[in-house]
């Protein structure tokens, strides 16, 4: 096979990272958010978003220092719900990050693609409460016009004035920011589009909250993923968004590249309503390392799902050993230990944090950590950031319904292109 081929229209452009707006509960902006990475920083705190009366504990890993006025200057933040509010910021930020102006961001054929679980559910937990104490007359009309999920999208086409634009909200619930990656890859790969802006965003609510804690899944005080004494998850919040471009672009205009999004993998089993199958996640992470042209052995780290809660944590440990061998098993750390789920939110910050590891050589810890589960038999990285070179990193999102996304990232490195163009062409 020539492997020299010439570049034409045709062949799939490389798409690389270059920039990260991030809105978590240890840290707003990128250089916060990597300095709690690095310092194992956790978020948790008792819950202010809404009345937690009745509940036995109520912690979480709420934002509470976030001022949108800061970060949306054209439309009226008040006309936003608060998780448009994060998408809306953590995309000036993205750009920003990226070393663009809005005007140049503006002059691209671009993709707005947020992923969701819960939408605006905090203004729907205001309006069911309004409806219940005095009937559908009492609702606002400004919080009910700021309802619609489309809102966590199209917040961003408004406030950036955007025209040449797709603008989608996914909502695959704890998947969809990983499936707004791929999408946006996907875009950019056959040459759709110039830019695409990617990821997540979730706020807190009653209803999310309360369904896990009727579940029994929510932890009376940290996260603990992995541990043997873990008790379920922390309900959080926040936003994702990776501004993705073609590495021609980025190349041409000397812009910082955090990582290179190399593939990723979807499946759906909808084997049962909440349960994870462990043979539908190892499927998953197989579709992924093929789309992504790499083998196990050339995983780094796996930025696990790892929610904490018992079914979770084997389940997907389990999934990882079926693929990579139980003696070869990469290092597998989980994030949702210091900012909690996100829900929406979470796979989009987790790859966010997979490309600031690559860039930094550094792979965040498992916080909260005190003895590794022996059904789990992973090493978490427990409480203490560590320092490696770092190549290719894999992220991995599940949801309800079997609802499942797994995302490559690699280091860019100029040879990759080399190994691009044969798969192109095989």
């Amino acid at each position: 096979m020539n492997t020299d081929l010439p570049a034409t229209d045709a062949a799939p452009r490389r798409v690389v990272v270059t920039g990260l707006g991030v809105i978590t509960s240890i840290g707003i902006g990128i250089e916060a958010f990597t300095a709690g990475l690095r310092e194992g920083r956790g978020g948790v705190k008792p819950i202010t978003a809404f009345d937690t009366t009745g509940f036995d504990y109520a912690n979480g890993c709420e934002v509470t220092d976030f001022d949108p006025a800061r970060w949306i200057h054209r439309v009226d933040p008040d006309e936003l719900g608060r998780a448009s509010q994060f998408s809306v910021a953590a995309t000036r930020m993205a750009i920003e990050d990226a070393g663009l102006t809005v005007d140049e961001v503006r002059a691209r054929r671009s993709l707005v693609s947020v992923g969701t679980t819960d939408g605006e559910s905090r203004d729907l937990d205001q309006l069911v409460e309004t409806g219940l104490e005095t009937g559908p007359e009492g609702y606002d009309p400004v919080i009910a016009g700021r309802v619609p999920a489309g809102r966590l999208s199209s917040g961003i086409v408004r406030e950036f004035a955007l025209e040449d634009v797709e603008a989608v909200t996914i909502p695959t619930a704890c998947a969809a920011g990983n499936y707004a990656v791929g999408y946006g890859y996907d875009a950019l790969r056959s040459g759709d589009v110039d830019l695409a802006l990617v990821g997540g965003a979730d706020a807190l609510c009653r209803k999310t909250f309360t369904g896990f804690y009727r579940l029994g899944t929510i932890a009376p005080e940290v996260c603990q993923p992995f541990d043997k004494d873990r008790k379920g998850i922390l309900t959080g919040e926040g936003a994702g968004i990776l501004l993705l471009e073609s590495l021609d672009s980025a190349l041409a205009r000397g812009a910082r590249i955090y990582a290179e999004v190399l593939g990723y993998g979807l499946a759906c089993d909808a084997l049962h309503p909440v349960a994870p199958d462990r043979d539908s996640i190892a499927r998953t992470i197989e579709i992924a390392h093929r789309n992504a042209g790499v083998t196990p052995d050339q995983i780094d780290f796996v930025s696990a799902h790892g929610t904490g809660t018992k079914a979770n944590d084997i389940t997907e440990a389990g999934a990882i050993r079926q693929i990579f061998g139980a003696d070869t098993m990469p290092r597998t750390v989980s994030i949702k230990s210091m900012i909690g789920h996100s829900m929406g939110a979470a796979s989009a910050v987790a790859a966010a944090a997979c490309a600031v590891a690559l860039t930094e050589g550094l792979i965040p810890p498992t916080v909260n950590h005190h003895e590794t589960d022996p059904e789990c038999g992973v090493d978490c990285v427990p409480n203490e950031a560590r320092t490696a070179e770092l190549d290719i990193v894999q992220n991995n999102a599940l949801a309800f319904g079997g609802n499942n996304a797994v995302v490559v990232l690699g280091r860019y490195r100029p040879e990759r292109r080399r190994a691009e163009r044969d798969r192109s062409v095989a």
